[in-house]
C-alpha cells in the first residue's frame, strides 16, 4: 500500500545508518483480551549463618516452564529438564554441601516461579525481600546449565561487571579452567534470568556455566551440542531427562559455585560492582 519493498527496506535496515522511512497510511487495529488470574509460588530454603546469620548470599534457580501444549503431537509438556531441571537439581545439591558446611553468614536457597514469564518471580523477591537487599552480598544464578561434559573454559553471562568474577576466575584456575566472555552478547541474556531482577537493585549478581570448548573433544564438539540444543530441545517438550548426558561439566560448575558462595559468606570485605559496571550504585546502604 505504501509502495515499498519489504525485503529492500529490511535490508537497509539491517545497515549502519539507516533511517525509519514514513509509510503515509494508517492502520485500525481491534484487539480482544483474555485475563486469566492466577497463583504461583516462590519455594525458600534457608541455611543460617554461624555468625552473621542477618546477612545472606542468596543462590537462585527458576522451577518454572510453559506447561503443556495440546496442540503438538505427543505428550506435549514442556519438561524443562536442562531448563531449568539442571539449576534446580543444582541447588538443592548446594543446599545440602551448606547444611553441613555451615558458613558464618546465612545462605538462602531461592526456587523461583515465573522466569519464563517476565522474571516475575524473582522480581517479585527481590522487590519484596525475607532478606533486605543492604544486608545481601551477592546472588548466584544458575539456569539452563549446559550438559556440554567438561570444559576447558567457564562462560560468564554479562561479562565484566562485579568483582564475584575475580573470586570465579581465581577458583576456576584451581579446576584448569578459564573464565571467559559469553560469545554472543548480543542476545541480551544477561538481562533474561533472574539474576537480572537482583542486578538491576544493586545486588552483586554471577551468572556462569559450562563453557564451549569441550576438554577432550574441543570447541567444535561444544559448539555443536549447544548448537542442536537451542534447535531441537530449548523451550521444546523434548527437553527431557537423559540419563546417559555426560554430566561431569556440571558437577564442576556446581563446585565452583559451591566454592564462590562459601568464600563470600565468610570473607570480611563484601563484592562489589566494578566502577565502570551499569547496576553500580549506592541503594544498599555501603
Amino acid at each position: 500500500t505504501a509502495g515499498l519493498d519489504f525485503m529492500a527496506q529490511r535490508a537497509a535496515a539491517g545497515k549502519r545508518g539507516f533511517k525509519a522511512v514514513a509509510l503515509n497510511t494508517t492502520l485500525s487495529v481491534k484487539l480482544r483480551q483474555k485475563i486469566r488470574k492466577t497463583e504461583s509460588q516462590n519455594v525458600l530454603g534457608l541455611i543460617e549463618g554461624s555468625e552473621k546469620p542477618d546477612e545472606v548470599v542468596i543462590y537462585s534457580a527458576h522451577w518454572d516452564h510453559l506447561g503443556k501444549d495440546p496442540a503438538l503431537p505427543g505428550d506435549g509438556i514442556y519438561n524443562g529438564a536442562l531448563d531449568n531441571g539442571t539449576g534446580v537439581a543444582g541447588l538443592l545439591e548446594l543446599g545440602r554441601a551448606f547444611q553441613q558446611a555451615r558458613p558464618k553468614r546465612s545462605v538462602l536457597m531461592l526456587a523461583v516461579t515465573l522466569e519464563e514469564a517476565l522474571l516475575l518471580g524473582s522480581r517479585y523477591y527481590a522487590e519484596n525481600p525475607v532478606f533486605p537487599l543492604n544486608k545481601t552480598l551477592a546472588n548466584l544464578n544458575m539456569d539452563a546449565l549446559p550438559l556440554i561434559g567438561p570444559s576447558k573454559d567457564v562462560v560468564a553471562i554479562g561479562f565484566g561487571n562485579s568483582e564475584l568474577e575475580d573470586i570465579a576466575k581465581r577458583l576456576a584456575a584451581l579446576q584448569n579452567r578459564v573464565l571467559v566472555a559469553e560469545p554472543q552478547p548480543e542476545n541480551g541474556f544477561y538481562f533474561r534470568s533472574d539474576h537480572f531482577s537482583f542486578a538491576k537493585l544493586g545486588v552483586p549478581a554471577l551468572y556462569i556455566k559450562t563453557g564451549f570448548d569441550h576438554a577432550e573433544k574441543g570447541k567444535a564438539y561444544g559448539q555443536a551440542w549447544m548448537d542442536t540444543y537451542n534447535a531441537k530441545r530449548y523451550h521444546k517438550p523434548s527437553d527431557e531427562y537423559d540419563a546417559d548426558a555426560d554430566y561431569r561439566g556440571l558437577m564442576m560448575d556446581l563446585q565452583l559455585l559451591r566454592d564462590v558462595g562459601l568464600e563470600v559468606a565468610n570473607a570480611k570485605r563484601w563484592p562489589q560492582w566494578y566502577p565502570k559496571s551499569e547496576f553500580r550504585r549506592d541503594e544498599r546502604g555501603r
